[in-house]
């Protein structure tokens, strides 16, 4: 990802513009782009607040419109002079799939791997303090390689134009610049960065060619995706009895020798006991495990209760209630995220240096 943030005429004022890119669980990945309403040092500081609280509310695995649903309490309670536009999606390398909501804002454009150019005509929501949640949630697929474009309505909105001529201007400029050859070929990492940022700075130059004489921010946060392939990816379903616990522990141990990640078998071994041990007692089926390979080892298990998994402090006596403290130590971090009808507990490990060997891409 890359991304450029640009200040009304000659920055002699701050704004309320930011963008921001977080790690989710499952290798997904929240994109954000948000503009207070005015210019100065009460909005800033408001920026300030919001961006802290997506990044938190992120943390939450909240979908969409429920993080905006509580974004716009937070503008709300701030007074009536207080209105935010925003625009948080989140990509799904697993399912290829970007889900977004819009409060205000301008929507996202897409540019497709063999060029093509799409921006999809939806209804946004008021902004946040205006609006009346629930919000709208949009999905669509994504092809591996896809570019994401999200922007704030200082990059396409002037004296000039409006704002929807201003996106039709960066489609267009989407559209003669994205499709140069080799700039997005994925071979290399470095490479790839560079022609992103080189991207966002040709959005820039044919968009703002007279920067500073702008009377608003702009925000631009362009994303070049990358889908988790797959053989990278392993699914099982699981009885719903206490026979669970012992098939998920040897498809553990067969999967993770087929990736040479037997180094992890024990620890992934025992944190998959703990999970599916904690749906036998507390949840209910149907039960599945998933395991992705990525930059580290992420262990899922899904059930079809939607009661929220909680560290207890056990004392010495106790003989239950360690489970959970048991699967925060063994791993860099775990947390839970629901579905509609279900929900699924993770952990992530670090996979160690040189022990991951994936197949070349093509």
């Amino acid at each position: 990802a890359a991304a450029r943030y640009l200040p009304a005429g000659r920055g002699e004022q701050v704004g309320g513009d930011w963008f921001d890119v977080i790690p989710l669980s499952a290798d997904r990945v929240a994109l954000v782009v948000g503009d207070v309403m005015g210019h100065g040092i009460a909005e800033a500081a408001t920026m300030g607040r919001l961006r802290t609280a997506v990044r938190t509310l992120a943390d939450l695995d909240m979908a969409p419109d429920e993080l905006l649903g509580h974004l716009n309490d937070l503008v709300s309670e701030l007074g009536e002079d207080f209105y935010a536009t925003c625009l948080y999606a989140v990509y799904d390398p697993v399912g290829r799939t970007c889900c977004y909501s819009l409060a205000g804002h301008p929507p996202p454009v897409f540019v497709h791997p063999d060029g093509t150019v799409q921006s999809p005509v939806v209804s946004p929501d008021p902004p946040l303090g205006a609006a009346t949640p629930p919000f709208a949630v949009h999905e669509l697929p994504l092809p591996d390689g896809s570019l994401v474009v999200l922007c704030t309505d200082g990059l396409i909105e002037s004296r000039a134009r409006d704002a929807e001529q201003g996106l039709a201007e960066l489609v267009r400029v989407l559209g003669g610049a994205a499709v140069r050859p080799a700039r997005f070929t994925g071979a290399d990492q470095e490479e790839d960065v560079r022609g992103v940022a080189e991207l966002c700075d040709t959005v820039v130059a044919e968009l703002l060619p007279d920067r500073e004489r702008t009377t608003d921010d702009a925000a631009l946060l362009i994303a070049h995706t990358r889908a988790l392939p797959a053989g990278d990816i392993a699914s099982f379903g699981l009885p719903d009895d206490p026979r669970a616990a012992g098939q998920a522990r040897e498809i553990v141990r067969d999967q993770l020798s087929r990736w040479g990640l037997d180094d992890l078998s024990m620890t992934t071994e025992l944190l998959v006991s703990e999970l599916v041990g904690n749906v036998i007692r507390h949840g209910k089926g149907p039960m599945r495990l998933r395991l992705l390979r990525s930059r580290n080892l992420t262990c899922e298990v899904y059930d079809g209760s939607l009661s929220t998994p909680r560290i207890r402090h056990a004392t010495y006596t106790d003989e239950g209630g360690r489970g959970l403290q048991l699967v925060a130590a063994l791993s860099r971090r775990w947390g839970a995220r629901y579905l509609s009808d279900a929900k699924c507990i993770w952990t992530e490990q670090d996979i160690p240096n040189g022990s991951r060997c994936r197949e070349p891409r093509a």
